[in-house]
Parts: structure tokens; sequence; C-alpha cells
């Protein structure tokens, strides 16, 4: 059955400069497809992809929140600062050198698509995406927090195009606990749009987001300090750290884009019993969003396909961006191939 077909393929390549065996290629690049979405009708999309590492290596589809994107980390040919600087690199199990990697926009990350987006649709594009550029099977799907749910769409709509599923911080349905924090988000934002000031309701919105995305270990630790006093008002000592992550989210996020992707965790639900390709799901102690008990229910769904990998971090829902060396080392037991060494 055809859930999407990519219509139109343009890249802009770049050769990697010299630099021994230590330079990869990379190229990106955007496809048009035609994607028959779940609640919203057939659409053309184009889908933008950033594609690194030798052309023979196997593929691993890296993908990672809502806020991430096709740009993984920095490379020879594509120098900026990626999501994912930490889990990829040299001697890391996601090594350009060792292994191609494949990073995309969801799509509605632009902003441009104004209509409900289920994980589902984003694993038909991802499909598409494969076709386009003559990728059979990926050697890995890795994906953290809302990746992770569409690679768990991927394994039970693609499960041919996909050989393993690493799923980190994402479970088979929202938890309700965590579908009210993103709906009070929502109306932050719908609050701004009253007021004519849309950016100050997305920066409020994110900041709720990081109190729900670190735990209260880790903000007793950081801003244990005496408030202030500044210009008549009491100032906690976290607010500037809230502020700055407003600010930041804002200068790079559209507020449709937010939106709609927030829904689509939301929208999310999948049957753990369709998941026919081998998963490891990685959950993390205290993580308020993705509670252990939600995974624990996935991997029993899952029955034989299924494995679970629970770490212990401050971070929350955020572990995965924080606690690399860990992660790499269940990543590099995960992906290893055939008599290769970790």
């Amino acid at each position: 059955m055809s859930f999407a077909t990519a219509t139109a393929t343009r890249e802009f390549p770049a050769a990697a400069p010299e630099g021994g065996s230590h330079a990869v290629a990379a190229v990106r690049g955007e496809i048009e497809l035609r994607l028959a979405m779940r609640h919203a009708g057939t659409r053309v999309l184009r889908l933008r992809y950033e594609l690194v590492g030798r052309a023979d290596a196997p593929v691993v589809l890296v993908a990672g929140g809502i806020s991430a994107h096709r740009h993984l980390a920095a490379n020879a040919v594509f120098g900026e600062k990626g999501w994912a600087e930490g889990l990829v690199g040299c001697g890391r199990a996601l090594d350009p050198q060792r292994r191609r990697l494949l990073g995309f926009d969801f799509i509605g990350a632009d902003g441009d698509l104004d209509v409900p987006i289920d994980t589902a649709d984003q694993a038909d594009a991802i499909a598409a995406l494969l076709d386009a550029l003559g990728i059979d099977c990926l050697h890995g799907y890795v994906g953290y927090s809302y990746g992770a749910l569409v690679g768990l769409q991927m394994a039970i709509r693609h499960p041919q195009r996909l050989v393993r599923l690493v799923a980190v911080s994402g479970a088979h349905r929202p938890h309700p606990y965590a579908s009210a924090w993103r709906a009070l988000q929502r109306r932050a934002v719908a609050l701004g749009q009253l007021q004519c000031a849309e950016t100050h309701g997305l920066a409020l919105a994110r900041q709720f987001a990081m109190l729900s995305y670190r735990t209260p270990e880790e903000f007793g630790e950081r801003f244990d300090a005496a408030p202030e006093v500044v210009n008549g008002r009491v100032r906690v000592a976290a607010e500037d750290y809230l502020d700055a992550a407003g600010a930041q989210y804002v200068a790079r996020t559209r507020v449709d884009a937010y939106l709609r992707l927030s829904e689509s965790i939301d929208l999310h639900r999948v049957d753990p019993a369709a998941v026919s390709v081998p998963t490891l799901v990685v959950a993390v102690e205290g993580d308020r969003l993705v509670p252990l008990s939600d995974l624990v229910s996935l991997v029993e769904g899952l029955g034989t396909r299924g494995s679970l990998r629970v770490l212990r971090s401050p971070y929350g829902h955020d572990a995965f961006l924080k606690e690399t060396d860990r992660i790499d080392a269940i990543l590099a037991n995960a992906l290893r191939l055939p008599g290769e060494n970790a």
C-alpha cells in the first residue's frame, strides 16, 4: 500500500574539503512529496534532509524532539552546531566514518502546514524520503522523544524499511499529565496571540516546557539561591535561565510549527502489539513527561520483540541530550553490526 510518493527530488551536494580519512561526504536536499495525511487529506509537501557519511555505510536515521531538525552535528561540510552534537562524532556509536547518518525536518516544522499532523504522517513521509534517496532499508532508527513516537509508527507502517528501532523517552501513547502540560503551553500561545504578542506567548510556553523536561532535583542544585528584589519586584534564581530558554526558542521556531507538533504528540496512539521490528526502549527514571511505567507497558506489549534499558538521571526527559556517554554506550550495543567491536 502506498502512503506517500516523492514526485521530485532536488539536492544540494557539497564535496567534503581535503581532510584525509576524517573528512566524510555530506549532502543536504529536499524532496517534494504527495502525502495522504490522516487528518488533513492529501497534501503536496517538501521534506528537507541531511545525509552524512560514506555511501557504502549502513544507514541510521536519527530523529529528536519537536525542536530537532535535519542537522545532527557539525561536519566537514556543514560546520554549524547540530542538535545532537554530543551524540554524533568520531568514536561514537553514531560515527559518520562507520554509519551513514540521515536527519530530516519533521513535516510541519517550517510552520507552513497549519493542519493536524499525525505521527503516522511523519512515518509515511520518511518512507517516501527513503524511496527518493534509493535507501531500501535502514540499519537502525534512533528516535528521541517525538522522534521515538515517529519511530514506533515507522515500525508498524513500514517494518520492511528498518532492521531495528531504538526508542528513547517515547511511548505508545501520551500520558494524560504530559498532555495537560502541553495543553496549558498551547493556551499560553493563544493568550499571546489575543494580545498581539504571540512571540511572548511562545516564549512562555517554552518556559513551561522546560519545567516539565527537567526535574526538581536539578533545579534544587542549580538555582538554590535567595530571591532578589529588582525594580520593586521579586525575581527568583531560575528566571534568567527560563528567560534565555524562551528567547532562544522564539528565535528559531515559528508559532504554527510549535502548536501543530505539540498537538501531534497528543494525537499519537499505537498498539505495541502491532510493532514487528526488534525494539530497544530506553526510559529515564524521573521523566515526568514519559513515565517509566508507560515504557514498561510499551515493552510488555512488544513481547519478545522488545527490551528495556532504564537510566537514572537528574535531567528527566532531557537526559538523552545530557547523558551522552551513557546513551552512546546503549547505542553502541544496539547498532553493532555482526563481527563489529563496540
